[in-house]
Formats: C-alpha cells, structure tokens, sequence
C-alpha cells in the first residue's frame, strides 16, 4: 500500500476565483468496479478496502458556491429545492471542514443541479460532493492540488475522492495505522494508467427511487455483523491488484470477470448481515440473467452493482447497443443507457 502512495496526485492547474465571490463546478458520477464498502473511521471517511472506479460520461452534477456576507447560516438548495434534512447537515458539516481550513468565518449559497437519481445507487453522492469540493476549494481559496482535492472531497463521500478524477482511477484505503493526520493524507484518489479499452457502461436503472436501507446503515450492518465481510475484504486485495494488471494490458473480459466477481461478493457480505441487506430485486435478477446469456452468444458483457437494484454492464463500446437492446428485453419498464468513460471534477468559467 505505501508504494502506491508514493506517486504524486497530478494537478489541474491553480484554482480559480469566480466571479463576486462565487465558483462552479462540474463533477460526475463514478461506478466501483473494485467495490469499497464499509468505514474503518467514519469522521475522517476512511475505508477498510481499496477500491478502482470508471468515472461516467452521464449524469453530471453542476454546483455553484457564493459567499455570502453577513449571514449567520449556509444556504443549500437541490434542484431549486431547499435541502432540508440529512442533506443539509452533511453539506453545511462539508462547508465548515472548508472554512476551518481556509481560516474563513464566511457562510456560503449553494445551488446544486443533480441529474443523477439520488439514492438510487448510482453514486449521486460522488459526483455531488466532487463538484462541491472543488468549486468550495476555489471560492474559500485553499489553493490545492488534484490529490488534495480527492482527499477534501473524501470527506463528503468516500466515492467522491475518485470524481476527481476521469477516466479509471484508485482510491487508496491508506494504512490502518499512525495519526489521524497520517491516515487522513494516505486515503486518496488517483488515475489508474489502462491501454485502449474503448469501453462502455450500459446502465440498467429498474428502480429510480430512494433505498429503503441508506449506503450507510448498510455499511455498518454488514462491518458489524456479516460473516462473509473479512473473508471478502481480504479478497479485495488480490481483485484490485489483478484488476490493475488487466486494464494495464487492456483485457476487457478480465476486467469484467474481476468487477462481476467482486460485485457479487459484496451483495454477498450484506445478504449475510444480521439482519440481511437485500438489494437486489426480481428485475435485478432479471438483468444478471440476460447478461449471462449475451456472454453464451460470446458478448463480453459483465455486471456490476452497488448499493441499490440497478444493474450496470460493462461491456465493449462497439457492443454497447446489442448489449442495452437485451437489457431492455429484460425490464421492459426499466430506463437503459449507454455510458463510456467521462472526464474528471473541474471549474466552468462564469456563463459556461
């Protein structure tokens, strides 16, 4: 683990103020295919595993922050929504780890336009809070490299540490001991090299509604109680390490194998918790089915799954379109798209 970290986080080029105060940013969702799941340290978001991500083409998240002079509170609207709730704690919580390190008393509007479905599974939290790390990292002028910024927005989301970045990248666990400061600086996010691929990501969403049980209940259930956790979390290891080796010699159907491998494991720790976390629904089902039998018919089509019923395949671009027609055969009532890989977290200049 600590070769790993001994690269350097590359740099997007010096932050950029906004106008009158105020900084926007764009950032986009990520899909595991080396899957994180649990916290060893929930305040400074640390993971138990490593994990490898494909940052997305879809679904971007746009965020707007202005400071605001002599209010005594943040102001946070979603969709032209005020947040209210959960929502709100863990952005104004965001906004003041910000501040405290930019030595600012100053409280901030927030406008967020999420196109991802939120708590679907489909890592509305990453590309939100890689948008919002970025653009409060411009506006508060903390002035920080690609690899700082992995490591801020980390605290909002563990998954948002990869949105940084485009393309595949690693979000290194760190090691499990020394000070916090020292754990806090080993956990980040950084691009993984990978040959042509050319691949694609057809995303299968069955059920676009919120998860009777939130990513973090589910976590700590599973920490807590499932018997399969350690077993797969020592498994990870070996997954990423092969999964690197094969989107270094780009071998699609490795990298699928991995990610089906893992994903599936995952589900399997949390089946196994006490009481069970169950995902997966019938139309899920359905979906892993058509993707074994486009494999028969010799596609190299792989699944993966988060948190939530909806199915990704990864596949090869140039299948893409069999691949989501067999998927919409399966769950007729189901939205199906076509991903590919999508760029990292950045800045939009005033009227972009």
């Amino acid at each position: 683990m600590r070769s790993e970290h001994s690269a350097a986080a590359p740099s997007p080029g010096p932050p950029e103020r906004g106008a009158a105060g105020s900084a926007t940013a764009v950032a986009h969702p990520n899909i595991a295919l080396i899957k994180y799941w649990g916290k060893r340290d929930e305040g400074l978001v640390l993971p138990w595993t490593s994990s490898l991500s494909m940052t997305l083409d879809v679904f971007p998240t746009t965020t707007r922050v202005r400071l605001e002079s002599g209010s005594g509170h943040d102001t946070v609207a979603l969709n032209g929504v005020p947040a209210t709730g959960e929502t709100l704690r863990r952005v104004t919580a965001f906004l003041q780890l910000v501040r405290e390190r930019a030595g600012s008393g100053r409280r901030a509007v927030v406008e967020t336009h999420n196109t991802v479905p939120t708590g679907a599974g489909l890592a509305s939290s990453a590309s939100g809070f890689a948008a919002l790390a970025v653009a409060a990292a411009a506006v508060y002028g903390l002035g920080l490299d690609a690899g700082g910024l992995s490591r801020l927005a980390r605290r909002g989301s563990g998954s948002a540490s990869r949105s940084v970045f485009g393309g595949f990248a690693v979000w290194h666990a760190g090691a499990d001991t020394g000070t916090a400061a020292e754990a806090d600086l080993g956990s980040y996010a950084e691009p993984v090299p990978a040959a042509d691929l050319d691949p694609a990501l057809v995303v299968a969403v069955v059920d676009a509604g919120p998860k009777t049980v939130s990513s973090r209940e589910a976590m700590r259930r599973t920490v807590d109680t499932s018997p399969l956790f350690g077993p797969w979390a020592v498994s990870g290891k070996d997954d990423l390490a092969e999964m690197r080796a094969a989107l270094r010699r780009g071998d699609i159907d490795a990298v699928g194998e991995i990610a089906e491998r893992n994903a599936l494991g995952m589900h399997a720790t949390m089946l196994a918790a006490r009481p069970a976390v169950r995902y997966l629904s019938p139309a899920t089902v359905t979906v892993l089915d058509s993707v074994l039998r486009l494999r028969r018919d010799g596609i190299a089509a792989y699944a993966t799954m988060d948190a939530g019923p909806n199915v990704k395949v990864l596949c090869r671009r140039a299948d893409a379109e069999r691949v989501a027609g067999a998927v919409r055969d399966a769950v007729p009532g189901g939205t199906v798209l076509v991903a590919g890989p999508g760029p990292g977290a950045r800045l939009l200049g005033e009227g972009a």
